[in-house]
């Protein structure tokens, strides 16, 4: 064989222990269900805020303490309990990425990722509204402006 053959199969080799070693950091979402029969692996629970059940935050006595109640997209909901400061408009949010371990009765939380409604949203509406009139507006172009001159 070749230098150059050594050489490519030895990169390839490479590679493929790089590709392997990065598999293992590799997360998937998981459902209540299939975080309920991994206690205590970490993983990723994507869900809803379920706002028919209260959600549990005291600022004064216990600022690191939250429960509230996560709704998944087959329908299994879990307590999930966070310990830390409750964030901004958490209730606003459409959907929570909730990382963390499932114990005997609720989901610890260690961090909580929100996916928000847009804040543009009214003015996408607006936007569009506003199309036709900037469309009527014309504005100079350069054979305009030099026959001006």
């Amino acid at each position: 064989m070749k230098k150059l053959h050594i050489v490519i199969l030895v990169l390839i080799a490479i590679s493929i222990a790089v590709l392997i070693s990065f598999m293992g950091s590799l997360t998937t979402y998981d459902t209540v269900e299939t975080a309920k029969n991994k206690p205590g692996k970490f993983v990723h629970l994507v869900a809803k805020l379920d706002t028919k059940q209260p959600i549990e935050y005291d600022a004064i006595n216990n600022p690191n303490y939250m429960s509230f109640t996560a709704i998944d997209s087959v329908g299994g909901s879990v307590k999930v309990v966070y310990h830390n400061a409750k964030p901004e408009n958490f209730e606003h949010s459409t959907r929570l990425v909730l990382k963390g371990a499932m114990q005997k009765e609720f989901f610890e939380c260690r961090e909580i990722l929100m996916k928000c409604p847009s804040k543009y949203k009214d003015d996408q509406e607006a936007a569009q509204k506003n199309i036709p009139v900037a469309a009527s507006i014309s504005y100079p172009t350069k054979q305009t402006t030099a026959l001006k001159k």
